[in-house]
């Protein structure tokens, strides 16, 4: 599969996962594809906890209600630090999307699947909060995201996208 291909068959899986594990070589090439991400003015704001210890999995997604990702027999925690780069400026948000772009892209190419789950875990409720204490992270980082990591048991179906004509244009907007 080339980087288009994986681009265009990249979409969030929200089913079940077969109970087989990902490799920890899988896993590590995916965590690098992450690290690897461009990061403003190289604050490298991103790190990154794998979990795929069923019992570290149990406890995680005790906390998170409603269930998302049961199933997956590996999570990719997605951490962020809020340091600002230029001009008082942090582009912690553009690294972690970058790096979790990267991930999502290299799941597919591995031949997995996954789902970026940002705001289930950001909320009111502060899941990922929860999800950080269980992970033993520092206080100055905050667990941004999950990416649960697995084969899907359901077929793949991609969403229906819009039009490109109707999202970009040359020189002018709708021209």
């Amino acid at each position: 599969m080339n980087v288009l291909e994986a681009i265009n068959s990249r979409h969030s899986y929200r089913g079940k996962y077969k109970p087989e594990a990902v490799p920890r070589e899988d896993l590590i090439t995916i965590m690098k594809a992450g690290l690897s991400a461009p990061s403003g003015c190289n604050k490298q704001t991103t790190s990154i906890i794998c979990v795929d210890d069923p019992d570290v999995l149990k406890r995680i997604h005790a906390e998170i209600d409603p269930p998302v990702a049961e199933t997956a027999p590996a999570l990719i925690c997605v951490l962020t630090q809020r340091i600002f780069a230029y001009r008082d400026k942090c582009y912690s948000v553009q690294d972690y999307s970058a790096a979790i772009e990267n991930m999502l892209l290299t799941i597919v190419e591995l031949g997995y699947q996954s789902c970026w789950y940002e705001g289930h875990i950001t909320d009111e409720d502060r899941i990922g909060d929860r999800i950080a204490k269980i992970l033993d992270v520092p206080d100055d980082y905050e667990l941004i995201c999950i990416l649960p990591v697995g084969i899907a048991v359901d077929e793949s179906v991609l969403p229906k996208k819009k039009a490109f004509e109707e999202r970009a244009w040359f020189n002018r907007f709708g021209k």
